[in-house]
Order: C-alpha cells, then structure tokens, then sequence
C-alpha cells in the first residue's frame, strides 16, 4: 500500500470504528497506532507515545479547560441556572413564546459561565422544561427551543471547543473569545425571532402571554447579579489586559466558590460532586487529544494533508466554494462525531489548506479567528442536526413524554435560522472580526 492508501485507511478504520459505538478516544488513537506502526514500525511508534503523552498533558494553555469547567460545574451546583431562566422569563413572558426566549437567554447567559453546551443544556432545561409544560407549552416546542438554546455553550466564551481551537491553531484566548460575541449574539437574536414566527403561525404550539409586574422583574434581577459580578470580574480582567485567561478562570472558581457558599447553596456534597464532574469530563477531553494526536502524527507521516492541500490549491476552485465545501464536510461529520472530536481531528489537516488561500484579503491573523468561528458556528448546527444531534438526545432523556422526532421537527425552524447565519459569517468575516478590532 502507498502512504497515501495507508491514510485513507486509517481515517475509513476510525469512521468505522465510531459507527459501531467505541468511544472516540479509542477510535481515533487505534486506527492512527496500527498507521504508525505500518509506516514507521514499532519502535517509532514507541517513541511517539513516550513524549507525544507527556507533552500533550502537561501544556501549561490547557489548563485553562479543567479551570472554566470547575467554574461551571460549580455553578450548577450552586442553583445559579434558576435565577437566569426567573429573570429572562420575569423579561421575556409578555410575548407569546415568551418562556420559551427566556429559555434561549438563559442558556446563552449560563453558557457564558459553564463554557460546556452539554452542562448549558441539561442544567437549564431541568429548570425550565416542567415549567413550560405545566403552562401549556407543545412538547414540540419546548424541547426544541431549549435544546438549540443549549448550542450557544460552543460558540459563547469560555466555551470549551473554543479554547481548544485556539490552542491547536495557536490563536489568542482573548482575541477569540471576543470574536465569538457578535456571532452568538445573531444566533440569540434568530433564535428568538424563529420562536416569534413559531408561535404567530401555530398559536396553539405556546399559551397567552403572562406579564410578569414591575416587583417581580426587579426582584429577578437582584437574584442574577452574583452572575454578572462573576461575568464582569473574570471577563472584562481578561479582555482589559489584567490576567491571562487561565487566571482568569482561576480567579472564577473562587468568586463563584464564594458566591455559592455566601448564598448557602454549596456544601461539602456538592462540591465534590462539582470537582468529580470537572475531573471525568477533562478526563475525557484528555484521552480525546491523545487519540487525535495519534491519528494526526500518523496522517502526518503519510502525507495525506500535505497532499490534500496541495491538491487543493493546484485546483481552479473558488475559494469562497471550498470553504462551503468544508462546512459541508463538517455538518456531514457532525452526524456521526461531538464538536471536540471534530475539531481535534480535522484542523491539524483543513487549517493549512485555509490558511494556504486568499479570502477578501484577509491577514492571517484574521482568517484563522473567522475560521475557528465558522467551524464553531457548524458544530454549534450539529449538535441538533439529526439522525446525531447530541443536544437532542440529550432533552429526550430529560423529556421522555416528547418523541424525538417531534423534537426533530421542532428544530427545523432554527436550523433555517443557522444557516442564514453562517452564509452571513461567510460572505461577511467583519461580522466576526469588528469586536476583535475595536478592543485590541
């Protein structure tokens, strides 16, 4: 077999290996194992393993992961997601719909502190999915409002996959972070509006508005400012130029640990359980790099992306067309793939081919910030895109009485309002890129 066949048969064994349920990790660092081994022999292989582990666990950047995701878990914990849904509903509930924006803002908003769709999602519709049934809501609805509204958690700082990107790119936290808020803010926006048109065409899908007075929204409101004194600490020190991202969330986990103990809702049990929970996920993250990194080192030696790119490159192809063509290829792998694991295998090997081409004239700096968001804003779509859709499996076991067909159909509305956003972030890189340039 020729190197290139080796590759190919590499990334074919670890589709196939992921089509019959074997954990990602696994899937990915087998298949590149046996390529090494085919293309280098055993004790090349070895050596890989010897220093490829060790310097991927101990990069310093990466701690930043475990730091932010403590910080969320922490908030969980602490009852911080039922004050966020109290106030965007207490906003939100005169519109007919109402509770279910409030939904979406609320996910948006505990997104932007757990930094995890997954933790965004399960959290916030524990709180407001028995609410929205007991009123009158569609299962339909419901369901699909909320588990969309959970997506932000990819795209919205300090979501998880961002850092991640950033790192494997070598890209500024901050400068992504702040790429990233125009973005989530239009996907809030279409969001919202896709629930206006739902609701205005099939009434009987949510109840009459209720308005909420003028004490309770204020009474709402006072309950949410541990969230932004925790929002305007850690951020707005990161973004002024005081502390690196990684002290930032350090200095996170403290506030919120003080926050949650000072409210009386964190004790000794759910503590440990916020640390456990920290511990199994950056766990899993972990074995995930490790196994992309297996997979990618043994793509490398058999020059697959070298030759991918160069291929690329020789063909008379629009590269506004080839760049469709890999949020394409990225929708299609959502189906059968998380976000992590997508970015982890396929941005060592389309970020040169990117890179490698001219769009709008844009530095390079630029091109990779607007990239790492476009690729965001596709696996933010496949986290509800059937037949996978994590975000979907994820509210059917939390509502077992709603099919999973129905939340299916439900999404489809806003999965029209995704695509729109990501022809408008495509044609558009500035949508992106005009916050990073104002405030860097």
């Amino acid at each position: 077999m020729t190197t290139m066949q080796i590759g190919l048969a590499m990334f074919v064994g670890m589709l196939a290996l992921m089509a019959v349920r074997v954990p990602i990790a696994i899937a990915m660092f087998v298949p590149g194992a046996v390529g090494y081994v085919c293309l280098s022999g055993w004790m090349p292989l070895l050596a890989q393993l010897k220093n490829s582990v060790y310097g991927r666990v101990s990069v310093y950047d990466l701690s930043v992961i475990p730091l932010f995701m403590l910080m969320g878990a922490m908030a969980v914990q602490g009852g911080l997601s039922k004050a966020l849904f109290d106030f965007a509903n207490a906003l939100l509930g005169r519109f007919r719909g109402g509770m279910a924006m409030a939904g979406v803002l609320a996910c948006a908003a505990f997104g932007s502190i757990s930094g995890s769709t997954v933790a965004t999602t399960a959290t916030i519709a524990q709180v407001a999915y028995p609410q929205m049934r007991r009123i009158g809501y569609s299962g339909r609805l419901a369901t699909a409002a909320l588990a969309t509204g959970g997506t932000m958690g990819v795209l919205l700082p300090p979501s998880v996959t961002l850092m991640v990107y950033a790192i494997l790119t070598e890209q500024n936290i901050t400068k992504m972070f702040l790429a990233a808020y125009v973005p989530a803010l239009i996907a809030a926006v279409g969001y919202i509006l896709a629930i206006a048109v739902i609701v205005r065409i099939h009434p009987d899908q949510a109840p009459a508005a209720q308005r909420a007075s003028g004490a309770e929204v204020l009474a709402s409101a006072l309950r949410v400012w541990p969230i932004v004194a925790i929002f305007a600490v850690v951020f707005g020190g990161i973004y002024g130029g005081l502390f690196t991202a990684t002290e930032g969330a350090a200095i996170g986990n403290v506030l919120t640990g003080i926050i949650t103990l000072a409210r009386r809702q964190m004790d000794r049990e759910k503590f440990v359980a916020a640390v456990r929970t920290t511990a199994q996920t950056s766990g899993m993250i972990f074995l995930i790099f490790i196994g992309a990194d297996m997979i990618n080192g043994a793509l490398a030696l058999s020059q697959l992306p070298t030759q991918l790119a160069e291929l690329v490159g020789h063909l008379s192809i629009p590269p506004l067309l080839v760049m469709a063509g890999v949020m394409l290829f990225y929708v299609a792998l959502g189906c059968v793939m998380d976000e992590m694991s997508m970015i982890l295998l396929t941005v060592p090997t389309l970020f040169p081919v990117i890179m490698g081409m001219d769009f709008f004239g844009l530095p390079a700096a630029d091109k990779a910030l607007w990239f790492g968001i476009l690729i965001l804003t596709v696996c933010e779509v496949g986290m509800i895109f059937p037949p996978v859709g994590l975000n979907v499996y994820i509210m059917n076991g939390l509502a077992r009485d709603v099919p999973m067909v129905e939340t299916y159909k439900g999404v489809v509305p806003f999965l029209i309002t995704d695509a729109m956003r990501l022809a408008l972030l495509i044609a558009f890189p500035a949508t992106a890129l005009w916050l990073v340039h104002r405030l860097t």
